[in-house]
């Protein structure tokens, strides 16, 4: 009997140590997750050139003093709503007070001329920028209206990313009126080049670099490499 009891007390010593420490262990984690010494009061902006970064603090104030474990990336989100520059952003936090949000910035991939002037669009059709002229490099697109949510644009923004950046910066123009016409004009030759759509776009541009270099460059011509395949050449005239 005096056995048993000795064995029970001391599983119940255990079991209240345990506890005990279980207790301790939730409360100083809560202590300190709670704590203003664990609060936000430091903000970083990373990532934005063409977005004041102070604007994206400034839009984050009010989150200064909330424990870092309460911090919301669906708040912060909402806060950034109002910046249509900002494509996607991603948050990290680092202990003690301090906030890091990294930000990825719409980048234009063509212009388009409207009565509000040029306006420098992304792949969404999201207008980033509107300017008086067409800034060097950016093509400018041409569609049969102004929608940049029609299928015509969809097709010239798919191109213009599958296609490598030093084609993009030879496009003067390009055009499209359905989803597999795409087709530019070149910068520097006044070439015609018939893309089709982004299909393939690696092969296009291997076979648009080859014919190029085996063609007389004083004469203007279409190259029609919709069809890498099967290659067409024409004098444009």
């Amino acid at each position: 009997m005096r056995r048993f009891t000795r064995i029970s007390r001391r599983r119940k010593a255990i079991a209240l140590g345990a506890g005990i420490s279980l207790a301790s262990l939730v409360g100083g984690v809560a202590v300190v997750t709670l704590s203003p010494i664990m609060s936000l009061t430091t903000i970083e902006v990373t990532g934005a050139s063409r977005l004041d970064p102070q604007r994206v603090v400034d839009a984050l104030d009010e989150h200064r003093g909330t424990p870092l474990a309460f911090l919301s990336d669906d708040e912060i989100a909402a806060d950034l709503a109002d910046f249509t520059l900002v494509r996607s952003f991603a948050t990290e936090i680092v202990p003690p007070n301090t906030l890091i949000v990294r930000i990825v910035e719409r980048a234009p991939i063509g212009a388009l001329e409207t009565a509000n002037g040029v306006e420098l669009v992304d792949a969404a059709g999201v207008v980033i920028e509107v300017t008086d002229a067409i800034p060097d490099g950016v093509p400018l697109i041409q569609l049969p209206s102004d929608d940049a949510e029609g299928v015509a644009f969809g097709a010239v923004a798919d191109v213009l990313i599958a296609v490598p950046r030093e084609v993009v910066a030879r496009i003067r123009t390009v055009s499209a009126s359905t989803r597999d016409d795409v087709t530019f004009e070149l910068r520097d030759s006044a070439h015609i080049v018939i893309w089709g759509d982004a299909e393939r776009s690696a092969q296009k541009t291997r076979v648009l670099d080859a014919a190029i270099a085996a063609t007389d460059q004083a004469v203007r011509w279409t190259y029609d490499v919709s069809a890498p395949d099967s290659l067409v050449v024409r004098d444009a005239g």
